[in-house]
């Protein structure tokens, strides 16, 4: 049950952030709205620790470690996706995203000598071609000055930076850390990593008193960083980056949603085409053969389901 619930959480949650991001973008550097988004989590995670008397003293190489995945992971992850996102749609934004799920993969095979079952190429490749189908009419024009085509070259940027540093989360709570400690102190160490970069980009520390900008940055600090962040950490830890995976089959789902009501996102064949191959292929990643064998066996075309009476 307990399991069930922070799924549900970490995929109404950040699934909604995409969304949340779009008032993030204008008015304020993204690096300094990051710095106030992950600068409001780390404080509010410090207060929470102290108040419980969580021990949050670690050996120096860990500190180094958790300061590594907090560059990965809230930094330069973030800072890529936001950047993103001023070219692409939320949803699109999210969907490619979701290629996290075979990266996470990969990497846990590269890090943590995992072996790959043979149906994740399959499920890669129908994913990649999701992938090429949704930005078909941007690829067919290979040049930077394509601003559908850098949102796309970015957020699969950020999602690598993600998925290493999903893989030092997971090294991180092997070796003994407490998932709220670690990341109170990767939170510090992000929104610290975050300002140097402000600071060197000649970024002016400015906020926005639009209630939109407001609002949006304490949600996004308070849910899409402080609960949703502990809520995949720890799944990550009880089930390991492969099964707590599947919220990125889902997330985009309710992105999409928030996109279609709010964004006015606009569904064209080509979209409906290319969803429909991302979400199955990172089924096929996720399914095991036996299963898919079970599902296919239940529903075989001509078979007859039993009548109830």
């Amino acid at each position: 049950m307990q399991t069930a619930l922070l799924y549900l959480m970490t995929v109404l949650i950040w699934g909604s952030t995409w969304f949340a991001i779009e008032f993030q973008l204008g008015e304020v550097a993204v690096e300094v709205s990051l710095v106030y988004r992950f600068g409001l989590a780390a404080l509010l995670l410090w207060l929470w620790c102290l108040w419980r008397k969580l021990p949050m003293q670690m050996p120096a190489p860990m500190h180094l470690s958790v300061a590594l995945m907090a560059l990965l992971n809230f930094a330069l992850n973030y800072f890529l996706l936001y950047q993103a996102q001023l070219h692409l749609t939320s949803a699109m934004a999210a969907i490619a995203f979701s290629t996290m799920l075979l990266m996470n993969i990969i990497n846990t095979r590269l890090f943590f000598g995992q072996p790959i079952a043979k149906r994740i190429y399959a499920g890669a490749l129908v994913g990649i071609a999701g992938i090429a189908v949704l930005f078909a009419p941007d690829l067919t024009e290979l040049s930077l000055a394509n601003t559908s085509l850098l949102g796309l070259l970015l957020v699969l940027s950020g999602t690598l930076s993600a998925s290493f540093g999903n893989m030092l989360s997971v090294r991180n709570s092997r070796h003994g850390l407490a998932i709220l400690p670690m990341n109170a102190w990767g939170m510090l160490y992000g929104s610290l990593a975050l300002a140097a970069l402000a600071l060197l980009n000649g970024k002016t520390f400015t906020i926005s008193s639009e209630p939109a900008y407001l609002w949006s940055l304490l949600y996004l600090s308070v849910f899409g960083s402080v609960i949703a962040f502990g809520s995949y950490f720890a799944l990550l830890k009880r089930m390991g980056p492969e099964k707590a995976s599947y919220v990125i089959v889902l997330f985009p789902l309710v992105a999409v949603v928030f996109s279609s009501l709010f964004e006015g996102f606009q569904w064209q064949v080509s979209t409906v085409v290319g969803f429909c191959l991302v979400l199955t292929g990172n089924a096929l990643v996720l399914t095991p053969f036996y299963k898919l064998k079970q599902l296919w066996l239940r529903f075989k075309p001509g078979k007859r389901l039993p009548v109830v009476t």
